[in-house]
């Protein structure tokens, strides 16, 4: 099995949509990191997983400077919801995403 790991770091806004009072409501960005995690039994033609060009264009090129509620559409804009999100977008070799909204917040998804 092959992996591999990349780190990136998107600055945004969002506002969440929560059935209690927040200030997480309001309008306000984050420096996030994400890291991306890929794996695949076999290397595609080029001898990759998935070029880490594709995972910065497909996620920090949707995502930096960006209003994180406009690019998921209807999902709401939480730490695990763009984790989610971010995976799907990767498609099936991604089976991991940490999403670090601030110190010491870290939302993950993995693929069962």
């Amino acid at each position: 099995m092959y992996t591999v790991s990349k780190r990136l770091e998107v600055s945004a806004s969002h506002q969440l949509k929560l059935d209690y009072p927040s200030k997480c409501q309001n309008l306000h960005g984050h420096n996030w990191i994400i890291i991306v995690h890929c794996r695949s039994k076999e290397l595609d033609h080029n001898g990759m997983v998935i070029d880490f060009t594709i995972i910065k264009e497909k996620i920090h090129g949707r995502l930096d400077h960006q209003h994180i509620n406009d690019v998921m559409g209807d999902i709401n804009s939480t730490a695990e919801n763009m984790a989610k999100w971010i995976a799907d977008e990767l498609g099936e070799t991604c089976f991991k995403v940490e999403v670090q909204e601030s110190e010491g917040n870290i939302a993950t998804y993995e693929r069962d």
